[in-house]
């Protein structure tokens, strides 16, 4: 009954985490052309990438025309990986500020326009890591190695939980401050209209008195 009940837990959260740490795509690009894909990464998240040129025909060498771009900036412009006129490529790093990170490609103008297909393989956290060589280095059995990938997992989680409730208390700051300079603004408003009104009712009962109607 307990293995029952050790497997079971075990099973739930494999599906619970699978969501959680990887992004595989499929994608066309047309020649001249971008796309960016973004990540929102933790500080010190490992991240992984892997991109290729599928070929359109593959009893043929991959066409000279299909080449492309790669740039892997983050949030605040830093460059984490760069390749130019390539047509696959890797990078692997561990986001040294937390925030959005982004990966995108040109596809090389051309003339006559092509469009290229891209295999996208981007993963963080727990997914980046390389549990074959865990194994074979710690020579741990197949069980321990799936409770060590749980493990990290729920530790991953538990991170990721601490910081959406430091982005969402940012969030709520920033909130709070935008809220207060409304009711500043809105102030200061009232306050301009009621004193545009007083003074036209001032000069209305002026020009009244002075045309001797009042």
């Amino acid at each position: 009954m307990y293995r029952l009940n050790v497997g079971l837990v075990m099973v739930i959260l494999g599906l619970m985490l699978e969501t959680d740490i990887g992004e595989s795509m499929r994608f066309e690009l047309k020649s001249g052309n971008t796309k960016c894909i973004s990540e929102d990464f933790k500080t010190n998240a490992m991240s992984v990438g892997k991109y290729t040129i599928v070929n359109p025909n593959e009893d043929y060498p991959l066409p000279d025309s299909h080449k492309l771009s790669a740039r892997v900036t983050s949030a605040d412009g830093n460059n984490y990986h760069l390749g130019d006129n390539v047509n696959s490529g890797t990078f692997a790093f561990s986001a040294v500020e937390g925030g959005d990170y982004t990966t995108c490609f040109s596809a090389i103008d051309q003339k006559p326009p092509v469009t290229i297909t891209i295999d996208f393989d981007w993963k963080t956290g727990v997914a980046a890591k390389d549990w074959s060589k865990v194994a074979k280095k710690g020579h741990i059995e197949t069980t321990e190695l799936e409770l060590k990938k749980l493990y990290d997992s729920v530790k991953s989680i538990h991170e990721e939980m601490f910081y959406l409730r430091e982005r969402e208390e940012e969030m709520q700051e920033l909130n709070r401050e935008t809220n207060s300079k409304m009711a500043t603004l809105s102030f200061f408003s009232l306050v301009v209209c009621l004193s545009v009104a007083g003074l036209q009712i001032w000069h209305l009962k002026t020009f009244f008195q002075r045309k001797k109607l009042l």
